[in-house]
């Protein structure tokens, strides 16, 4: 994908997440736009502030290439229709990317009832059939954002297979049709797998699935998969984070100021914001399995990922926190940057360590295959 095609979707992502956008006359030009820090604190605390923040040194080429793309921060909203054409475009051909550094066999189908991805990896030895690592893919609950380049990267590098669970989207089903497709899929895993081989992961939308699905299984009773994997989630709908407010396509980008309340009341429905299932961090959490959290310093979700860390740590469990300096939400969906193959590999070693599946030496030694 062109850079220049890069931008317009990460464009796109973030209009199409407006839930009331003002219309400007016109997006801020070079000449228009600050060049010096200002900072005036209101007396409610409310900050109002520019900044200016070069890219931090150390990033790779590739990285500092996809940060320094220009892209408007006004512009008209698009539809929902718009908005699952695009990423249903660019999820496909992420996937392609992905799928030239980690062949694989993919077939779709259904587990009970729900549609699935099935991404088998090249190579996958005989000793790693007996477990399965299980996606819930982002997206905003309202589309399919990176179920390949979620499941791809990571059946090739555990040499392990991967469903990626294709559950229902808001605002059509609103809470708690994702839970319930995933939990579905889950219980029908539990008849081919024991849960100690069974991973759970997503990132964005689907990392906030995992921990509403984890809490759910605790609710019944079924045993907790051995471990999970939160890239970039939160885990409280009544509240938004720090980071929802400064923190649009990274850095760049539209962005509305914070409205305090509910958040993403598409996707919440009529449920009570601090619901133990829909927000996680009001629920009982002793007894998850360990779980590695992992987000960036300029993504939208970084304060709801170290939030809900921190409740996972508060509640005893085994937990890692893996933070990418300068990177926006969901970087490591792009396959051209070295940091997104470097974190894919820090998540897939996560994975092998606690379902002790094996790996070739080759795998193993090339952190940047």
């Amino acid at each position: 994908m062109s850079s220049t095609k890069r931008a317009a979707w990460l464009y796109l992502l973030v209009a199409a997440s407006l839930v009331a956008q003002q219309p400007v006359p016109h997006p801020t030009t070079a000449a228009e736009a600050p060049n010096r820090d200002t900072s005036y604190i209101d007396a409610q605390g409310t900050a109002h502030i520019t900044r200016v923040v070069p890219i931090p040194e150390g990033l790779s080429p590739q990285a500092h290439a996809m940060l320094a793309q220009q892209m408007p921060d006004q512009g008209p909203p698009v539809t929902l229709a718009e908005r699952r054409t695009f990423t249903d475009d660019y999820t496909f051909h992420d996937g392609l990317n992905w799928t030239k550094l980690c062949p694989n066999k993919l077939v779709n189908d259904t587990i009970a009832g729900v549609p699935v991805r099935i991404v088998t990896p090249d190579g996958m030895p005989e000793s790693n059939r007996d477990k399965v690592l299980m996606n819930l893919h982002g997206g905003g609950f309202n589309s399919d954002s990176s179920s390949y380049s979620e499941s791809i990267p990571m059946a090739g590098y555990t040499k392990t297979k991967v469903v990626a669970v294709l559950y229902r989207l808001a605002p059509e089903h609103p809470f708690p049709a994702a839970v319930d497709d995933a939990v579905a899929v889950y219980k029908e895993l539990l008849k081919t797998y024991k849960p100690e081989h069974i991973v759970i992961y997503g990132s964005s939308a689907g990392a906030i699935l995992t921990a509403e699905v984890a809490v759910r299984l605790k609710q019944l009773a079924l045993p907790m998969p051995a471990a999970m994997g939160i890239f970039s989630g939160m885990g409280d709908f009544a509240h938004g984070g720090d980071s929802q407010a400064m923190y649009s396509a990274g850095l760049s980008g539209h962005l509305d100021p914070p409205t305090p309340g509910p958040q993403f009341s598409e996707y919440a429905g009529t449920t009570d914001p601090k619901d133990p299932v829909l927000s996680p961090i009001y629920a009982d959490l002793h007894g998850l399995p360990p779980t590695l959290f992992v987000t960036s310093g300029r993504d939208v979700l970084l304060s709801g990922t170290a939030n809900l860390q921190r409740a996972f740590l508060h509640a005893g469990v085994d937990t890692q926190m893996v933070l990418f300096d300068g990177l926006p939400h969901g970087f490591w969906n792009d396959s051209r940057i070295p940091e997104a193959i470097e974190v894919s590999h820090i998540m897939a070693d996560f994975f092998i360590k606690h379902l002790g599946t094996q790996v070739t030496q080759l795998d193993a030694a090339n952190p940047n295959q």
